[in-house]
């Protein structure tokens, strides 16, 4: 039982990469339910009015700004697939953003990185950061780091998160992001969004 407090001027929930494609076909994701636990963080923060940001990787036409160095993209950049205009659509349709709700398009794994991201979290006054998405191995490890060293303080929902590979998942949430973070559940985190 994590004793977590937030402060809801302060906070922002970050919903990161739940893309449709990748999500939608990981095990781990359905036997975790792990977009029922993101809808009731999301949900708790809409009713307490609560900052929410969406994050998803996507790119300009021809692929710009991938680099055929870049191991994580660059077979995305080969295999000639046209990035939607609108990336909303890459969203899962379980958890879409609503109106106001702002979505940063980042090129890289991490959602700080090359976005704007921070200059948005800075004009609204946050430092708290609850982060659920996929993958865990990806773009919340690497937020969870560049986070921290940028001096964020960080909530990671355990049951928000999937992976491809669960024990990944879990050496991960038990022993790295304590570290760096809190680690707690979405019933953890709904009840501290709940507060007053």
């Amino acid at each position: 039982m994590t004793d977590l407090t937030l402060d809801k001027g302060r906070t922002a929930v970050l919903a990161a990469d739940f893309h449709t494609e990748g999500m939608g076909d990981n095990p781990m994701v359905q036997e975790r339910q792990t977009f029922q636990r993101a809808q009731e963080v999301l949900q708790a923060a809409r009713s307490n009015g609560v900052f929410v940001a969406y994050i998803v990787v996507n790119f300009r036409p021809g692929f710009p700004e991938i680099s055929d160095r870049n191991q994580t993209f660059s077979q995305r950049k080969a295999s000639g697939q046209v990035p939607p205009a609108d990336p909303v659509s890459l969203i899962h349709p379980s958890v879409l953003p609503q109106e106001g709700e702002p979505v940063i398009v980042k090129h890289r794994v991490n959602a700080l990185h090359g976005t704007d991201l921070a200059m948005i979290l800075g004009a609204q006054n946050i430092d708290t950061l609850v982060l659920l998405g996929h993958a865990t191995s990806g773009v919340i490890l690497s937020t969870v780091r560049y986070g921290a060293d940028a001096d964020y303080r960080l909530v990671v929902v355990e049951d928000g998160c999937a992976d491809r590979d669960p024990d990944v998942h879990d050496f991960l949430m038990e022993k790295i992001f304590p570290r760096q973070a809190t680690v707690a559940s979405a019933a953890e985190v709904v009840a501290a969004l709940g507060e007053s």
